[in-house]
């Protein structure tokens, strides 16, 4: 029995497939067991389909955003409902980015270090090799070209949402903020797949990570006071409801 992780596979398919082949070998070699070493077999067993999913989920969690607020504390948040307004119209120039951050890591390079493990960087901040999982489908990567950093509440979605209010400063702020659930490293497709859109139109793939992400989006969206409109409500309340 032979258990690697091929490039191809994110941690959690890895995990898996560890799980169907040591179910195979055990039912395969059973018989063959004193009693003992078949009850050491089960509860091995057992606990790899137990651990798995949890480390999967814990490495992500450590790897990815700031801690978001509790779900009950999310639910109690989503009050302020409005209708989107994009007068005066939405440019992506309002929202400055990236800031640097400390010496000359910028904004994407410091969430480049904080989300991957082993990260390496050049004398300019440029990571030069590292590893990386999105947390929003689970795939991994060594490659930093590979990520996008996606603003979790989108900037349009924020402009539409107050932001247009909002003085240069402001904008440039949450653009950058790494203290809230906001910037995150994940799979650039899918990043792109998502563009603009709020709860009600998009979720990330990763059924484990969507309590996460409702999570944030409702702490940052109230921490600056931005609106949510009847669909997205309904969305964020249909997750958290469920975590």
């Amino acid at each position: 029995m032979q258990l690697r992780p091929s490039q191809e596979q994110s941690p959690l398919q890895y995990y898996e497939t560890a799980l169907a082949s040591s179910r195979s070998f055990y039912i395969e070699m059973m018989p063959k067991f004193s009693t003992r070493a078949r009850l050491v077999g089960i509860l091995s067993a057992a606990f790899l389909a137990f651990a798995a999913p949890v480390a999967e989920h814990g490495a992500l969690a450590r790897r990815a955003l700031p801690t978001p607020i509790a779900a009950s504390t999310a639910r109690t948040y989503l009050i302020t409902v409005a209708v989107d307004s994009n007068s005066p119209a939405y440019s992506r120039d309002l929202f400055k980015t990236w800031d640097i951050i400390s010496g000359t890591c910028d904004t994407r390079e410091t969430v480049l270090k904080r989300d991957g493990t082993n990260v390496m960087t050049d004398s300019s901040c440029k990571p030069t090799s590292g590893n990386w999982v999105s947390p929003y489908d689970g795939v991994a990567t060594t490659l930093s070209s590979d990520l996008d950093i996606d603003h979790l509440v989108p900037l349009k979605e924020a402009w539409l949402s107050g932001a247009r209010d909002w003085t240069d400063a402001q904008r440039e702020a949450f653009a950058n903020d790494l203290t809230r659930p906001q910037l995150v490293a994940v799979t650039d497709n899918l990043n792109e797949s998502k563009g603009d859109k709020d709860p009600a139109e998009w979720m990330p793939p990763l059924a484990s990570f969507q309590c996460t992400y409702v999570r944030a989006w409702v702490q940052v969206k109230y921490y600056y006071s931005l609106t949510v409109d009847t669909a997205e409500k309904a969305a964020l309340e249909d997750i958290l409801n469920s975590c």
